[in-house]
């Protein structure tokens, strides 16, 4: 069918054949979401109150011990308490008001926005609902998502319809969603049961780990796009899958796209986020809670596990006339089903550090290696973002941030090659080459900012016994050497 006829047969039926074309915000600015669908924009989750109110995960605990156990000092827990988050809260807030506060707090502490009880930064005078961030009755209380229905047209931004409970004939009944079929006596009386397919998926996560700037609707975290797009999701490896298990299992989940067993899941949700699980074992420490510290500890070592999983190197030497010219440094992301690194790209560091020398020991050549104020040399081979601003600046903060004018992460099952050029000179004998790629969750100074800004009731000093800013640590998530010889 030619255009025109096309354009003709349109008129003759009111438009019906273009319309869901037209109006699906594609090619086009964004919308703004929906406020009869989005009440609490620019976050968008939605939240079917009754009398059932959310139940705290102390609560919870009684019946469900293992787990609650497995998710205390995870990042779900620490949510709220996130020393770095709540800097960052608190310099959106004077940045932009109470607008931007919205979108963070229906992913930090989702109950705590749609009851109305968490409206800034801070933890004082806080239910535990509220303070237990992203806790049991959260993820349990979702009853489904409107991610097709927000202005990108996927999930984003806390998009998930919380439903704890329903109003019965005889009072309220709490509603707890399961991902299986329950069994009979499910609930022990406390809570019905009614399964939930979603919490088996991707798509749950998604809904706050794709985060759109809180205007424009352009990606700022891109986890979900990432994995989407990827290998794993075509082999039908899902966030759980990787995330919710043991690291025997999630080493087995990323090597053979194995789905783990239903009785193989943890509620550790387990990262890269190893910097915050390294605060609360300071803090659980000076309070003397051993148990909790042991925890936290547990969680950060399964972090770090977890990176040094993740990525390979490979080095290769290249010669011309003769006489070597470039190593080829090949990156190769191997078992993260995202992006390595993903989330906030901008302010992640992954980067290489290379040292050649001779068969003396001489250093031929070195690169990328952090100086006595921890910062990173200009020329460093870095694997992240640069974002961009309104007017194409370079802008860091994630509600300045609309765009990305470098993105150099690493897909997954993907690679990236860095090439250095070497002149061997008179270097006898054969070269050595060692590389070593290196993790940090931000720039020193950028990490420093946000713990200064911190609210007034979290004193870094009472809680954590930080005196001064500390030094963040640096993950090595591979070494390789290799011996090349200066002419070939």
């Amino acid at each position: 069918m030619n255009v025109k006829r096309c354009i003709v047969l349109a008129g003759a039926l009111g438009g019906l054949l273009l319309a869901p074309f037209l109006f699906t915000g594609i090619g086009t600015a964004m919308e703004k979401p929906d406020p009869e669908l989005f009440p609490y924009a620019p976050s968008l989750l939605r939240y079917q109150e009754s009398g059932a109110s959310f139940t705290p995960p102390q609560v919870c605990a009684g019946c469900h011990p293992i787990q609650y156990e497995e998710w205390t000092a995870s990042m779900h827990a620490l949510s709220w308490h996130d020393p770095v988050y709540q800097g960052e809260l608190v310099k959106a807030l004077e940045a932009v008001g109470p607008e931007v506060a919205k979108q963070c707090i229906g992913c930090h502490t989702p109950a705590g926005l749609v009851t109305g009880e968490v409206t800034g930064a801070g933890i004082s005078g806080l239910s535990d609902m509220a303070l237990a961030g992203v806790s049991c009755d959260i993820c349990h209380s979702v009853s489904g998502h409107s991610g097709w229905e927000t202005p990108y047209r996927q999930p984003e931004n806390g998009s998930l319809i919380l439903s704890p409970g329903r109003d019965g004939e005889t009072g309220p009944v709490r509603t707890k969603y399961v991902p299986y079929k329950p069994n009979t006596g499910c609930g022990a009386g406390f809570h019905e049961c009614v399964e939930q397919p979603l919490l088996k998926t991707a798509e749950l996560c998604a809904n706050c780990h794709q985060v759109h700037h809180y205007r424009t609707h352009t990606p700022l975290e891109a986890t979900y796009r990432e994995w989407k797009d990827g290998p794993y999701q075509v082999k039908g490896i899902h966030c759980q899958d990787c995330h919710m298990v043991d690291s025997e299992t999630f080493l087995r989940s990323a090597d053979t796209f194995q789905k783990p067993q239903r009785g193989e899941y943890r509620h550790y949700f387990n990262g890269a986020n190893f910097l915050v699980y390294a605060l609360v074992e300071q803090a659980a420490l000076k309070k003397g809670d051993q148990k909790l510290a042991a925890n936290a500890r547990n969680k950060f070592e399964m972090a770090v596990a977890r990176l040094q999983a993740a990525a390979d190197l490979e080095i290769t030497p290249l010669y011309r006339d003769e006489q070597l010219a470039e190593l080829r440094v090949r990156v190769k992301n191997i078992r993260a089903g995202h992006n390595l690194p993903t989330s906030l790209t901008n302010i992640r560091q992954v980067w290489l550090e290379l040292t050649v020398k001779d068969a003396q020991g001489n250093v031929v050549m070195t690169t990328g290696t952090v100086d006595e104020k921890g910062d990173l040399p200009a020329n460093a081979r870095k694997f992240n973002s640069e974002g961009m601003g309104e007017g194409f600046h370079f802008a860091l903060d994630p509600w300045e941030v609309i765009a990305f004018s470098r993105h150099d992460t690493i897909p997954p099952r993907g690679y990236r090659d860095v090439y250095y050029g070497v002149t061997a000179g008179q270097a006898t004998g054969p070269l050595t080459a060692e590389a070593t790629l290196r993790y940090r969750q931000a720039d020193q100074k950028v990490a420093h900012a946000l713990l200064a800004a911190v609210p007034e009731d979290m004193d870094l000093a009472e809680i954590y016994g930080l005196t001064e800013m500390p030094d963040l640590p640096v993950v090595d998530m591979v070494s390789r050497s290799v011996t090349v010889a200066a002419k070939e």
